[in-house]
């Protein structure tokens, strides 16, 4: 897996433990509120219910999520899904913060709790002002789970994005025989050109593999008997035994060359 990719997935996973826990907290001290106030035989808010059954999601989801992002992470069905899930759970959180927002006002005075309201240091084993101060933990983490769960979607899409991009290479020598595109060090790049250039330079026709323009073939051993061009179809002594095509050749060869000579 290319270097990006790990990362990416690391940070998921990261993050993705961190809202675990903020949704453990949250979930554990409404739990905490129900329990007391069942105990007691005092009425619960709608509001405590809905804290209490909204953390819970978040548990089972970001359980799911570690397991996926290490498994699966970068799989377009799946990670749509959870960009989805993770938009759902900002408001989730948006909503937790709202109706713990009662502990942002300080738990030095009278307080607002889900135990009931008055002085902080009034009401039984929890006081009132534990109350708040627990209150005050699940605002805190909420916030920092909305932040979270943004970040996650963002990283959600870049994995999504990744993976499609590792998925059009194959593996080859340029990445090592792994996925993804792979990269060139940019000290082989010029060399790699000018080794490309010169095969394409060696294939090219009339060059040879170094560079120099090759002979007419009528000038080379291929057509040559006894060091004498063997001649050509319409030419004299073509077609005639090879002893007297030598001996016809060598004969026109040398007239011609004296009748250049006489010429010149």
């Amino acid at each position: 897996m290319a270097i990006g990719g790990a990362l990416l997935r690391i940070s998921q996973t990261l993050i993705r433990a961190l809202q675990l826990c903020c949704a453990i907290v949250a979930c554990g001290v409404f739990a905490y509120f129900l329990a007391i106030l069942a105990q007691r035989d005092l009425p619960v808010a709608t509001y405590v219910r809905a804290v209490t059954g909204m953390s819970g999601a978040a548990i089972i989801y970001t359980a799911f999520a570690v397991l996926l992002t290490l498994c699966f992470a970068g799989v377009a069905f799946l990670g749509y899904l959870a960009i989805f899930l993770d938009i759902c759970f900002i408001g989730c959180f948006a909503a937790i913060a709202y109706f713990s927002r009662g502990g942002a006002r300080g738990c030095s005075a009278n307080v607002d709790t889900p135990l009931g309201n008055g002085p902080s240091d009034s009401g039984a084993s929890p006081r009132l002002g534990t109350a708040c101060r627990l209150n005050t933990a699940v605002f805190a983490v909420s916030i920092f789970a909305i932040l979270l769960f943004i970040l996650s979607a963002i990283l959600q899409f870049l994995m999504i994005r990744n993976h499609k991009k590792e998925k059009r290479y194959g593996p080859s020598p340029s990445n090592n025989y792994t996925s993804g595109p792979g990269k060139t060090p940019f000290w082989k790049r010029n060399r790699n050109k000018r080794a490309t250039r010169d095969a394409e330079l060696a294939t090219a026709p009339g060059t040879t593999g170094y560079g120099r323009p090759s002979h007419e073939t009528g000038f080379t051993d291929t057509t040559m008997v006894g060091g004498v061009p063997e001649p050509k179809y319409g030419q004299p002594g073509y077609g005639q035994p090879h002893g007297q095509t030598a001996h016809a050749a060598s004969t026109n060869y040398y007239q011609g060359q004296s009748n250049a000579a006489t010429n010149y």
